[in-house]
């Protein structure tokens, strides 16, 4: 069996967009010579330049000696001829999502070198497996996913197809290792790790538009200062491009024989209809014109309310845990009262003057004030609630102003920032999270990625706090579990529908909260 060359000396790298410079300039300051290949001059020249001026910038930045960026930039040739790939160790194509053209131009990279070569697709979003079986040798032929823009971004996902060799995914593995990138290992399904496990991030707040329950500002407030989120979801879905993000949604839907959990918007297929795009068209969900303000979310005025005297606890808080630990350094005792099980008051912080709270659990207030015929007000999951900077409140329709102000002023009193919303079930960071997870451990379950790699992949790949996986176990998995099956029975469209990894998960975890 032969040995792949290594690509110290030679990297190829076919195409001069974004990703293809990005590429190449990771590859230039990784000590490697690189071959940039385009089909025209013009192509090449502008590909030049912007490698040039990216690494330049980093010198003026001060990131980058000059000595080793002028070394970097004599490494670097360009040419309009493919044949001039034949000695390089590693070929990587990155020309633009067209499966035809890829095809097509796979299948010349691979007349013009040895079997001893490893070519690798940076492909998004389309079947590796197919593309792999154009080739000859598919064996020494996988996925090299980089992330925009490529010498920022760690994560690179190396994708198998059933063909690929071990030794190929070794090759590439250690190659982005040696790249100063976190490589994660991927089997070749629709949007590999990070488009799959990603939907619900967009789509629980598509589906909170549709249901005209939060305004976008609201929504991104709240999945930043209770989620921990670095970006909320409709700002990013402005700036990937509505028109991006929703053929990315397709895509998977499509593959995935149009289950459910990865359905589309009608929100989302309006703003691309308008033109409305994102940023790069001015408008999406925010006005990103000249001198245009973000709007702000909706926010609670300051309730003077004096501390409770005391909070009673009625049975256990589950995921809420977090928030007795708050009350309690805030000077206000908490009393824990036993709830027989099944009690309609189990898991319900009780306020001195009746009022119940309680963590969103997938059933709405009105349905929990039915149940204990007392004023309910949901809260919504939080990362941490000792750091959160904000929470969202629903309250049961019956409830009267005074048992909203009595739990919008508990907040306020912990130095929460409050929303509230309707009363949607599972209100906005719990719902996200939980289908997060449940869409991770079904990932993890069909092959796609290890725990660990799944966890990786969405902290680097997508800048999320926790990786799902990490994220379910620390909320407990029986309470997942019950917040889906509640929302599945509230909508009763499938989208909500536990994973049978999770089922199987939340019963190996411990007993389904009530």
């Amino acid at each position: 069996m032969k040995l792949y060359k290594q690509p110290d000396d030679l990297v190829a790298v076919v195409g001069a967009g974004a990703m293809g410079t990005g590429i190449s300039q990771v590859a230039l300051l990784a000590g490697h010579r690189v071959l940039l290949l385009t089909r025209r001059a013009e192509s090449s020249r502008r590909g030049r330049e912007e490698i040039e001026n990216r690494i330049l910038r980093l010198v003026d930045k001060g990131r980058l000696g000059k000595e080793e960026a002028l070394a970097a930039l004599d490494r670097l040739t360009t040419s309009e001829e493919l044949p001039e790939a034949a000695s390089a160790g590693l070929v990587i194509e990155s020309v633009h999502e067209d499966m035809a053209a890829k095809s097509a131009l796979l299948a010349d990279i691979e007349k013009h070198v040895g079997e001893e070569v490893v070519i690798a697709t940076n492909t998004s979003s389309l079947s590796v497996t197919a593309l792999a079986a154009g080739l000859e040798n598919p064996a020494r032929f996988a996925g090299l996913h980089f992330f925009n823009p490529a010498p920022l971004m760690a994560l690179v996902e190396v994708v198998s197809a059933p063909s690929t060799a071990e030794r190929t995914t070794r090759f590439l593995r250690r190659t982005a290792e040696r790249w100063g990138k976190t490589p994660v290992l991927s089997a070749d399904l629709p949007g590999f790790i990070v488009n799959r496990v990603a939907r619900p991030f967009y789509g629980e707040a598509l589906r909170t538009r549709e249901q005209r329950a939060a305004s976008p500002a609201t929504i991104d407030a709240v999945l930043t200062g209770s989620g921990g989120f670095a970006m909320g979801p409709c700002a990013l879905m402005d700036l990937i491009g509505h028109d991006v993000n929703e053929a990315v949604t397709r895509g998977v839907w499509s593959a995935f024989h149009h289950d459910a959990r990865f359905a589309p918007s009608l929100v989302q297929r309006k703003l691309v209809e308008a033109g409305y795009l994102g940023r790069k068209a001015g408008r999406g969900f925010y006005d990103h014109g000249p001198g245009a303000a973000r709007p702000a979310p909706d926010t609670r005025a300051p309730v003077s309310v004096p501390p409770p005297r005391l909070v009673r606890l009625h049975g256990d808080a589950g995921p809420a845990g977090g928030l007795v630990d708050v009350l309690v350094a805030a000077g206000i005792p908490v009393e824990r009262v036993t709830a027989a099980a099944g009690s309609a008051l189990d898991g319900m912080f009780e306020l001195p003057d009746g009022t119940l709270l309680r963590l969103t659990d997938g059933r709405t207030a009105d349905r929990h004030a039915r149940r204990t015929e007392r004023p309910v007000v949901l809260f919504d999951l939080s990362l941490d609630f000792a750091t959160s900077s904000r929470t969202a409140l629903a309250v049961s329709g019956g409830a009267s102003d005074a048992s909203r102000d009595a739990a919008v002023g508990l907040f306020q009193l912990l130095g929460k920032d409050v929303s509230t919303v309707d009363d949607i079930p599972g209100l906005l960071v719990f719902r996200t999270v939980a289908m997060l997870v449940n869409i991770a451990l079904d990932a993890v379950a069909d092959g796609l990625a290890s725990a660990p790699d799944v966890d990786t992949a969405m902290r680097l790949g997508t800048n999320y706090p926790l990786g799902p996986v990490a994220w379910g176990e620390r909320i407990g998995l029986p309470s997942v579990l019950a917040l889906l099956e509640n929302l599945d029975d509230e909508h009763r469209d499938g989208h909500y529908r536990p994973s049978p990894a999770l089922r199987r998960g939340a019963l190996r975890t411990g007993p389904l909260a009530a």
